[in-house]
């Protein structure tokens, strides 16, 4: 029998701004040392896993039933978990779905689309411009500083300019590390009419000192800062995020989101972690001191890194990037090339893996470092 031939992506009827894109996705591979996707690398506590269990089975009772559509107790668990930091946020001003990709789909769906424009700081969250893309939203680079700072004034003017309908401010900023003064998010809050949307996927990790957004939040209405537990809370598998906004934010993305998204295994889940918020965050510290050591050991190697308030280093300078990663994949350590020209980037993960790695990195720099 002869094999039908397999059909092009080419082929198909696909709208015109898709086609020549690449999927989203860090490579899978089987290597000892996975340090390139920035997951938790502590495993969940025993405690935790006993009430995930008896969580999980109670809602397996009830699988034949939709889920609570609105997920009401666990953004009241959120909210909570957010208000801890001193900023008092109510369940109304919550919204969770399905990892933070989904939140910030929401919100291109409820505020983008179809001719309306998104703009972001590259290099910056790179599933920015492609759920951009997905929703037919147009795309802006925004600009930043060689250092990969933002310049608030130029970015501000440069808002005024575009005029998006949507504005993302990632910090920490995922791949550089680098966070975002609450002075730059309340210009370019003040230069739109537009959304403003502070993606603080890392900010558990950020330094002593680095404040969050969620300070802005009273007042400013168009202004939204999405969380995620896939990071610091190691459940980056359980692909659930959220945001804090004006409640009138929550109200728009329930005319956009797919009913009963969160499903009612997810919904338990996520309210038995965060009851043991405590137990899962007393890694961070742990994660933070292999994320400085990292950033003190790179001298030494002849090499420099960006200033991280993330759970990652962003490190360099390399004369060819992507030969230096394949010389650590050899080596059997695998670390991000984000497509910055001279730079890499590691996660941070236990103090066996950062051995690993800077003992791998220590044989790989001589032969790769610029200037060398």
């Amino acid at each position: 029998m002869t094999a039908t031939p397999r059909t092009s992506i080419d082929e198909l009827p696909l709208r015109p701004e898709l086609r020549g894109r690449t999927p989203y996705g860090a490579p899978q591979l089987q290597v000892t040392h996975r340090l390139n996707t920035n997951e938790n690398p502590h495993p969940l506590p025993a405690e935790l896993l006993a009430t995930l269990g008896e969580a999980l089975g109670h809602a397996a009772l009830e699988l034949n039933r939709y889920p609570d559509r609105d997920a009401v107790a666990l953004r009241t668990d959120l909210a909570a978990y957010l208000s801890r930091g001193g900023e008092r946020v109510e369940p109304a001003q919550v919204w969770a779905a399905n990892g933070s990709n989904e939140v910030l789909q929401q919100l291109l769906q409820a505020f983008g689309g179809a001719g309306r424009t998104a703009l972001g700081f590259t290099p910056s969250y790179s599933m920015h411009p492609i759920i951009s893309a997905g929703t037919g939203t147009a795309w802006v680079d925004g600009h930043r500083r060689e250092d990969f700072t933002i310049d608030a004034a130029q970015a501000a003017a440069q808002v005024r300019e575009v005029r998006p309908d949507v504005v993302f401010v990632t910090s920490p900023n995922n791949p550089t590390g680098t966070a975002v003064a609450l002075e730059t998010v309340e210009q370019l809050h003040d230069a739109t009419e537009g959304m403003v949307v502070v993606d603080e996927a890392y900010e558990e990790f950020a330094r002593t000192g680095t404040p969050s957004a969620l300070s802005l939040l009273p007042g400013r209405p168009r202004l939204v800062v999405s969380r995620t537990m896939s990071k610091a809370f190691g459940m980056a598998g359980l692909r659930l995020g959220y945001l804090a906004a004006d409640p009138a934010v929550v109200d728009a993305l329930q005319l956009v989101r797919l009913p009963y998204h969160l499903s009612s295994l997810t919904q338990a889940a996520a309210r038995a972690a965060l009851a043991h918020t405590d137990a899962l965050l007393a890694t961070v510290d742990a994660v933070k001191a292999q994320r400085d050591r990292i950033v003190a050991t790179l001298p030494s190697l002849g090499l420099t890194s960006v200033p991280s308030d993330a759970n990652f280093v962003l490190f360099g300078r390399f004369a060819d990037a992507h030969a230096a990663w394949q010389a650590l994949l050899d080596r059997d350590v695998l670390v991000r090339d984000v497509g910055i020209p001279g730079w890499l980037r590691v996660t941070a993960g236990t103090p066996a893996e950062t051995d690993a790695f800077l003992t791998a990195l220590g044989e790989v720099a001589p032969d790769h470092r610029l200037g060398d």
